[in-house]
């Protein structure tokens, strides 16, 4: 029988870091970041939320997100390039956490300015190894819409193998939409 895994009672996040990428806790500082990126139509084209009104919005979201670290249900991060760990470009995270069975679900965007230079690709293999080395998880999982090349790449990238195409299993905006479910199993 294996351990449960770990759940972590940490305050904020640990800082993962690699080469060129810092992931640190998202803070109030990082609200106007937060809310260029999360009302941009390019990054939000297939994310099927609602766009923030206002900046009060975000930083509504921010507590949201602490409060949930401190219950243990998510857990994100602020992407930075290591030479500027003060400007957020992106941010990447575990927006549901499934300890009784060893999963977690993924999420990332990224400012379009940094597309295409392989940085979500790292950040998410930053994230991967904390969760399979520290939280003791089994599986990871992203669930993306059906269009989204470049998120899909970035998951096969990363090793996570398509397992689902779901027809219409998500209603926004007056219409249903599909979903594709990409995940990874923990390495042997």
């Amino acid at each position: 029988m294996m351990d449960q895994p770990k759940k972590f009672n940490f305050e904020i996040p640990p800082v993962l870091e690699s080469a060129r990428l810092l992931l640190r806790e998202q803070t109030v500082e990082d609200a106007a970041a937060a809310f260029h990126l999360r009302t941009n139509e390019e990054v939000m084209k297939y994310v099927p939320r609602a766009k923030p009104a206002n900046i009060e919005e975000i930083y509504a979201l921010i507590e949201e997100i602490k409060q949930g670290t401190l219950r243990e249900e998510n857990l994100g991060w602020a992407i930075t390039l290591i030479e500027a760990p003060d400007i957020m470009i992106g941010f990447i995270g575990f927006p549901h956490f499934d300890f009784p069975n060893f999963r977690a679900e993924v999420g990332y965007m990224l400012a379009p300015g940094f597309w295409g230079k392989g940085i979500a690709s790292e950040a998410l293999g930053l994230m991967n190894k904390f969760a399979f080395e520290e939280l003791g998880l089994h599986s990871l999982y992203a669930v993306i819409d059906p269009d989204n090349l470049a998120s899909a790449k970035v998951l096969v990238k990363q090793g996570y193998v398509k397992e689902a195409h779901f027809k219409e299993d998500f209603y926004f905006e007056g219409k249903f939409l599909d979903s594709v479910i990409y995940s990874l199993l923990k390495p042997e």
